[in-house]
């Protein structure tokens, strides 16, 4: 049934629920559709056929019986593989956790499939640990962009991004530290969704950077993204950082009105050297089509933007050096063969490491050593708090801020291996929404000369995510360019 996998999870909730099809009927039309191009896209480290179509056939007799968990149960999502459930394996895209499979579910997991009923299809690749913005770093395999088969995906949920761009899943889960969420999604053509810091609870999800890390959905729709958001969000008293706020019906509020709302533009986001022209046409045309809605722009600045990246990767990575550790090869993963304790130590994290987890381990260690922990971790935190009250000034005179979120389409593949300052640099407009802790959302907003996805980057202030989700929303329901689809 191909129309099955071209509809978003909300049309298939419809569809299920007034019986045009059964849960099985949807999950076998998207397990045929990932047997069909995945061999082409890459965009799946392990997949559970068996067992999902085992899933979907126990959520039609639950809602036979009148026993549905919610308008989701029995729909298809897929996971990164780094959020970890003792149903299948969490490798992190790594040789080092090869195999491994955790004892407990994730929050987000438990939330999802226990309450709610959706069903994991599969694990999506992804840049090792979530070091990377190509999903080139993976220990496993390499994904494409399905756009254009010779052009990376972005990352480090590139799996995540492909799949759903691909219609393989109408939703899969990311994690984004630095824009790992936004900027595939944006190089996909999909929605991607980073909520607050501390609005999605972080236990069971794989940890690069304990301060940064944020789950949230990657969509072909904002309202599915607002859907997923509402199951996964709230309070866990198993994550010491999740917000007690009570989460809100972020599907009320979208009405399809901007009328009035103030959007900010940042002169530093436009002005930053090296942006694609392109996408900066595709970006401000977006904002002008909001502007017809009846949205206002207004000129903010956020002066410490261009620190950034470098803030962010001290921070990122000595927060790194700290939580990886713990793959020592005693505890569990990979170990190597040695003769002296020592030696496996250092055999397993080197044989069992890709190159850029080892350059950012490194990196890491050596800022929060002695006599250098001031100089640069110390500072960093510095620059963070000054990025930080940027966002609080700018949020002064306007209610979110527009940028781009790539600052240019997806490049090809191997062209930025060898060269991690422009690696680096692909996340210039993502990272500081991050180091503030504040939502941001990437939509669809055209296409350049080579067809190739750009996005547009909504932020908004912290634990306002409603305002996103609106503005989102209301610009896809004058725009298609969510709902055109690759030829695979």
């Amino acid at each position: 049934m191909t129309e099955l996998i071209e509809q978003t999870l909300s049309e298939l909730a419809e569809t299920v629920a007034a019986g045009r099809a059964s849960c099985s009927e949807v999950m076998q039309a998207h397990l045929d559709r990932i047997a069909n191009v995945d061999g082409a896209i890459g965009a799946f480290v392990s997949t559970r056929d068996e067992a999902a179509l085992a899933e979907a056939a126990a959520a039609d007799a639950a809602r036979a019986r009148g026993e549905q968990k919610g308008e989701l149960h029995g729909l298809p999502i897929a996971v990164k593989s780094n959020i970890v459930s003792p149903d299948f394996e969490t490798d992190c895209a790594s040789k080092i956790l090869a195999g491994f499979r955790a004892p407990y579910e994730a929050t987000v997991l438990e939330r999802l499939r226990h309450r709610s009923g959706l069903v994991v299809v599969g694990n999506t690749n992804m840049d090792e640990f979530a070091m990377g913005s190509s999903c080139e770093n993976s220990a496993v395999l390499t994904t494409v962009n399905p756009w254009d088969t010779a052009r990376v995906p972005g990352g480090s949920s590139g799996g995540s991004a492909a799949a759903v761009a691909a219609r393989q899943v109408p939703v899969a889960l990311g994690s984004d530290t630095g824009g790992s969420i936004r900027q595939p999604a944006a190089l996909c053509g999909a929605v991607g969704l980073k909520p607050t810091y501390g609005r999605v609870s972080r236990y069971g999800l794989v940890a690069f950077a304990s301060s940064l890390d944020q789950i949230g959905p990657i969509t072909r729709s904002v309202a599915d993204a607002a859907s997923v958001l509402e199951v996964i969000a709230g309070h866990d008293p198993l994550d010491s950082t999740s917000s007690a706020r009570d989460v809100p019906d972020f599907r009320a509020g979208l009405d399809g009105s901007v009328r009035d709302l103030r959007i900010g533009i940042p002169r530093e986001f436009f002005d930053a050297e090296g942006t694609d022209p392109y996408t900066l046409q595709l970006v401000r045309d977006a904002v002008a089509e909001l502007e017809r809605a009846g949205a206002r722009t207004v000129e903010v600045s956020l002066p410490h933007t261009s620190y950034g990246i470098a803030a962010y990767y001290l921070i990122a990575n000595a927060e790194a050096s700290s939580n990886l550790s713990r793959y020592d090869g005693v505890r569990f993963g990979f170990r190597a063969a040695a003769d002296e304790l020592h030696e496996m130590y250092s055999r397993t994290r080197s044989e069992g490491f890709g190159t850029e987890v080892k350059r950012r381990i490194l990196l890491g260690t050596f800022v929060l050593s002695a006599g250098y922990y001031e100089a640069y971790y110390g500072r960093a935190q510095q620059v963070r708090t000054l990025i930080r009250r940027d966002f609080d000034d700018a949020f002064e005179v306007c209610d979110l801020i527009a940028t781009p979120t790539s600052p240019g389409p997806a490049w090809n593949l191997g062209e930025r291996v060898d060269d991690p300052l422009k690696m680096y640099l692909s996340d210039i407009f993502t990272t500081t929404v991050n180091l503030a802790g504040l939502p941001a959302i990437s939509v669809p907003c055209g296409f350049d000369k080579h067809a190739l996805p750009a996005g547009l980057q909504l932020i908004g202030p912290a634990h306002d995510e409603q305002v996103l989700l609106r503005v989102g929303d209301a610009y896809q329901r004058q725009t298609d360019w969510h709902a055109r689809v690759p030829a695979l």
